[in-house]
């Protein structure tokens, strides 16, 4: 039996409505009106949809499963749920112009999505403006909540910081001296690189940065790129590239015989949506933060799972698990809360506890960075696809900095 059916074998909380039958429909006739009848509690999503479609398409229906599930209930105060969403092209500039409509326009209660550091920063910048909440959904620079931090913005998935802290651990195991960098030359990558260098020199401060590449988001020239890397004759790389340079990286390495002997840590490369695009490519014994989803066994994970693949006909990645989540977060604030208010939401928000399918999170109040974490492991093949061994999931609560490093970074304004 595959593991699938495993997972649709055990009980879950939500099924497709027409699985439901007479009761579901019941529920139409009588909590359907009702609904109709308030006017809908408005979600504004902007994402880069068109440009980073196999992390967005399946954050779109992790977002539409978490809406049609609390929408089935009865909705939120007695209101339907409804998301608007947008698309930003993966330019800071058209998310920010889409920003301006959904909140003048539209006039959404919250705002969520960001898939580009560079976009949450401008949603962010654009929140703190209009005093609108922004639940920024994937954008991972620290900056984020800490030197560009305020008052209206909290963040879900874990850091730069925290991810880069979670490889630390591992990276600072092998015996590596000499270290190397490459990493796409905009904020996600800098701020990666940066947290890596400070994290892994505070635990071995033997090690040296030797060679660094920086080259352009989407554009990699993979072989020239290697060659630089390798003139340097690092013990070690750290790699944060991904989406079609980490397909182009892997590929030139495995040829040039760099990968497996050169070790690797790198971020996010264990993720389903780089994995299905590495396939037989898939590097081996690379150090990753990642999602080993056909493995989870926790019950929160297994309903999630099951109810994604009922729904979808198709496993779920990470993008389907941050789309859920990011939902389930602006669901329990706005219940906590009682109100749409977004000054009540600010303070409903800070220290919430919220559940999502990696199990338990909450919103640090100092920060408003989710202790959401993320799986740590290796890199391996299983016939001609890539998948994740030797994985343990590292809770985010254990990988964020103290107080007073906060708040040496994040403006006082922010913490009020």
């Amino acid at each position: 039996m595959d593991r699938i059916s495993l997972l649709l074998e055990k009980p879950v909380k939500f099924a497709k409505p027409a699985c439901l039958g007479g009761l579901w429909l019941v529920a139409v006739a009588t909590g359907g009106l009702a609904l109709a009848a308030k006017p809908p509690i408005k979600i504004g999503e902007i994402n880069s949809y068109s440009t980073m479609p196999q992390f967005t398409q399946p954050y779109r229906q992790g977002r539409q499963l978490a809406v049609e599930e609390i929408n089935v209930t009865g909705g939120l105060l007695g209101r339907k749920v409804e998301v608007i969403a947008r698309d930003d092209a993966g330019k800071p500039e058209e998310a920010l112009r889409q920003a301006i409509e959904l909140t003048a326009k539209e006039k959404v209660d919250v705002l969520a999505g960001g898939f580009l550091s560079d976009v949450g920063l401008a949603l962010s910048e654009h929140a703190q403006k209009k005093k609108r909440v922004y639940i920024a959904s994937e954008a991972l620079t620290d900056a984020l909540v800490w030197d560009k931090g305020n008052r209206y913005t909290f963040r879900l998935r874990p850091s730069t910081y925290m991810q880069a802290a979670m490889l630390v651990e591992e990276a600072a195991k092998l015996p590596a001296k000499r270290w190397a960098t490459i990493a796409p030359n905009y904020e996600y990558g800098q701020s990666a690189v940066a947290s890596f260098k400070e994290l892994l020199k505070a635990k071995r401060p033997d090690v040296e940065f030797v060679g660094e590449q920086w080259p352009a988001q989407g554009k990699l020239e993979a072989g020239s790129t290697l060659q630089a890397i390798m003139q340097a004759k690092p013990d070690a790389i750290f790699n944060v590239t991904f989406g079609s340079d980490l397909a182009k990286l892997a590929r030139e390495g495995n040829q040039r015989g760099i990968f497996p002997k050169v070790p690797v840590v790198s971020m996010l490369s264990g993720e389903p949506e780089y994995l299905d695009m590495l396939k037989g490519e898939t590097p081996r014994n690379w150090i990753v933060t990642g999602y080993p989803w056909d493995q989870i066994d926790s019950h929160e994970h297994a309903s999630f799972a099951a109810n994604y693949y009922r729904r979808f006909h198709e496993y779920p990645k990470v993008g389907s698990v941050v789309g859920y989540a990011t939902m389930q977060a602006i669901f329990a604030g706005i219940k906590k809360a009682n109100s749409t208010d977004n000054e009540k939401l600010v303070l409903a928000l800070r220290g919430l506890k919220f559940s999502t399918p990696f199990g338990p999170a909450e919103f640090r109040a100092i920060d408003q960075q989710s202790t959401m974490g993320a799986y740590v492991g290796k890199l391996e093949l299983r016939g001609n696809k890539g998948t994740m061994a030797q994985w343990r999931y590292a809770d985010g609560k254990a990988y964020l900095p103290s107080d007073a490093y906060v708040k040496a970074r994040r403006p006082a304004a922010a913490m009020h």
